[in-house]
């Protein structure tokens, strides 16, 4: 059973950085992609970026590209989001989801974890 679990999230002044941690469990996932999508309040989900397992290979939303970091160690079966210059606009629950190759499509979802920027 895929198990993934954010931590790192917390209240930073704008300007500020945080590191935010996805700990996968369950399975191997090579060739897999893992995301980080975030959710304001009163606002849809949106896509914050990816990294495919094996490669490595990042993209960013326009919205934090120069801002924030992913990245992971497979070792750890862990992916990361280091976002730096945090705005009051990136205050949401970000959330990690796994998408197979099979169907890229994110099937798998962690529980969430609250990130506040205050001005």
């Amino acid at each position: 059973q895929v198990q993934l679990v954010e931590s790192g999230g917390g209240l930073v002044q704008a300007g500020g950085s945080l590191r935010l941690s996805c700990a996968a469990s369950g399975r191997t996932f090579s060739s897999y992609f893992m995301g980080w999508f975030r959710q304001a309040p009163g606002k849809e989900r949106e896509f914050v970026a990816r990294i495919t397992w094996n490669s490595g290979f990042p993209y960013y939303a326009d919205s934090v590209k120069g801002r924030f970091t992913i990245s992971r160690d497979n070792a750890k079966n862990t992916v990361y989001l280091q976002m730096n210059s945090l705005k009051p606009e990136d205050t949401a629950v970000y959330y990690c989801a796994l998408a197979p190759p099979s169907t890229l499509k994110y099937d798998y979802w962690g529980q969430g974890t609250q990130v506040t920027v205050s001005s």
